[in-house]
């Protein structure tokens, strides 16, 4: 959402195709600088405080932790200072060159715990939260699937209720996000609808997906969803018209303005319209492609993590993933986006690092979950998704056969 670079000058006014007009006087010099040479001073300093001040321990295991923690911090400071900036500059390029290390750092998680077997790698978690590695029952949402319960006058509604929890909301406020990231309502409607079609699909693997029909459909996709993705898009409508002016604090003169000009450094610089247009050619409509599979797959390993590793749905570290995936995501996607239009001539660097992960975090599904994914599917199950894969290729080669050269025998 935000701009490419940050504008310098006395007065500054910039616009790009499909981006709202910027005003910028270009005073925020001293804030926007790296200052790497004292962030290296300070991070040698509590190097020194941590090994010549700090009480140390004979635990080898709590060291070992200590260790990597600090390991961690060097590497997430390094990044911080010498990263390379990415598309987003508000509330600064710094938050955002910290989100990529962690990526990075995350990544290195997932390979590390790749190369285990399942019930050690399950232990090594217990190290982050002691009260995983127990055997989860998760919940099944289906079975009774009467509306209106005629044998329970006090609560005739107690099916609809008993959906009724925290991961309404959540299903709300995760589609108002897509919709703000993706910026597109036929692209975002359709992954909605495609993800509902995939927990039809492996409902028969996870309970979690074992919903009634109108759970599905009702619940999920119009309500939840849907009113997620049209908040999310009548707010991308006042970004899109929002006049973005940037003032330097000093120079305003009330502390009500100051205020306010602080609150909105947390607003993003500018607002790009997006215009996917994947049938364009037949590299948009590839890569458009490829990136709804990784968005599903993303999706996909939120649950099978869940189930494999066996993390509770309301762990704080499932929680985490999602909102570092939604910061991942928000780059990412503009990332690609510019990509793909030809305006950055190679793939983001948060865009191949979040590519890395979800792959990396399917093949541990895979790796710790072959008993699960072993299970087949039900027959119909199997020729909906064989009509779907031969329709897209019949589409695919009907509307980009010009494209193809042709060959004289």
């Amino acid at each position: 959402s935000n701009a490419v670079q940050t504008t310098r000058g006395k007065y500054a006014k910039t616009r790009r195709s499909s981006e709202s007009v910027v005003y910028d006087d270009g005073t925020n010099t001293y804030f926007w600088r790296a200052h790497t040479v004292s962030v290296l001073v300070i991070g040698i300093i509590s190097l020194v405080y941590v090994v010549f001040i700090e009480e140390q321990k004979d635990d080898w295991e709590y060291n070992t932790k200590r260790g990597i923690v600090a390991a961690v911090c060097v590497f997430l400071t390094f990044g911080i200072t010498q990263a390379k900036d990415g598309p987003f500059v508000r509330p600064h390029p710094a938050f955002w060159r910290l989100l990529l290390c962690v990526s990075v750092v995350y990544e290195l998680g997932l390979v590390f715990l790749l190369l285990q077997n399942v019930s050690d790698a399950r232990f090594m978690l217990t190290y982050i939260d002691p009260a995983l590695n127990v055997e989860l029952d998760f919940k099944a949402y289906g079975g009774e699937c009467v509306i209106w319960d005629s044998s329970r006058p006090d609560a005739p509604l107690h099916n609809v209720y008993d959906k009724m929890d925290i991961f309404v909301f959540g299903h709300l406020w995760g589609w108002f996000c897509k919709a703000l990231i993706l910026r597109d309502v036929w692209l975002t409607t359709l992954l909605s609808f495609a993800f509902e079609l995939l927990e039809y699909t492996f409902e028969h693997q996870l309970p979690n997906f074992s919903e009634c029909w109108w759970d599905h459909w009702v619940l999920d996709f119009l309500v939840c969803n849907g009113l997620g993705i049209y908040l999310g898009l009548k707010y991308i409508k006042y970004l899109s018209i929002k006049e973005y002016k940037w003032h330097g604090l000093w120079k305003i003169p009330t502390y009500r303005g100051k205020m306010r000009r602080v609150m909105t450094q947390f607003s993003p610089y500018s607002w790009v319209q997006f215009k996917w247009r994947p049938t364009e050619n037949l590299f948009r409509w590839i890569f458009v492609s490829l990136l709804a599979f990784m968005f599903l797959l993303a999706e996909l390993n939120t649950f099978y993590l869940k189930f494999v590793l066996w993390v509770p749905p309301d762990n704080p570290l499932v929680t985490f993933r999602l909102i570092l995936y939604l910061f991942w995501g928000a780059v990412a996607i503009r990332e690609s986006y510019d990509y793909a239009g030809g305006v950055a001539k190679k793939f983001g660097q948060q865009a191949w690092m979040i590519s890395a992960i979800v792959v990396t975090e399917f093949l541990i599904v895979v790796k710790f979950g072959s008993d699960v994914l072993s299970i087949p599917f039900p027959p119909y199950i199997k020729w909906f998704w064989i009509f779907v894969f031969v329709a897209y290729i019949a589409f695919s080669l009907w509307k980009f056969q010009m494209k193809f050269p042709r060959f004289k025998l």
